[in-house]
């Protein structure tokens, strides 16, 4: 009796979705929720902060990395645990990634709602002459008349 209740409550329960991998060309300013398979080309380090007095605040560490693939590449900004896994020639899925304008440009971010998982090095070689960070946007208001 109980297996019945039971499978009658998972066959109501909504199932993950399979994840929509998106290429980088695809993105565009102001879009999140995007799942990517990405090679790193390069990380530098920009902002790192050491502890400070109290023993609540944790070390804060932004890098730089410029990742691609087969259609294009972009900047990513890796936010402290992220900066370990973001290490040049490493293959990595990114998960529920947003992008972020910076100076009119660019950046794929993944938030604490969103995942960086190292994965096997796939085979395709990135695209370098379509950097979509080195695109300028400009936010224009249209007026209706």
């Amino acid at each position: 009796m109980a297996t019945q209740q039971s499978s009658a409550a998972t066959a109501t329960k909504p199932g993950l979705r399979k994840p929509v991998f998106t290429k980088v060309e695809q993105l565009k300013p102001g879009t999140s929720g995007h799942t990517l398979i990405v090679k790193v080309l390069s990380s530098n380090v920009v902002l790192q902060k050491g502890r400070s007095v109290s023993q609540h605040l944790r070390q804060t560490r932004i890098a730089e990395c410029l990742i691609g693939d087969e259609t294009g590449s972009i900047l990513f900004t890796a936010r402290n645990d992220q900066v370990d896994l973001m290490k040049p020639d490493a293959t990595v899925i990114l998960r529920n990634a947003k992008i972020d304008m910076f100076k009119g440009s660019m950046r794929l971010a993944v938030d604490k709602w969103g995942r960086v998982e190292v994965t096997e090095p796939e085979k395709f070689i990135v695209k370098e002459d379509n950097n979509l960070s080195l695109v300028e946007y400009e936010l224009v208001n249209v007026v209706e008349e």
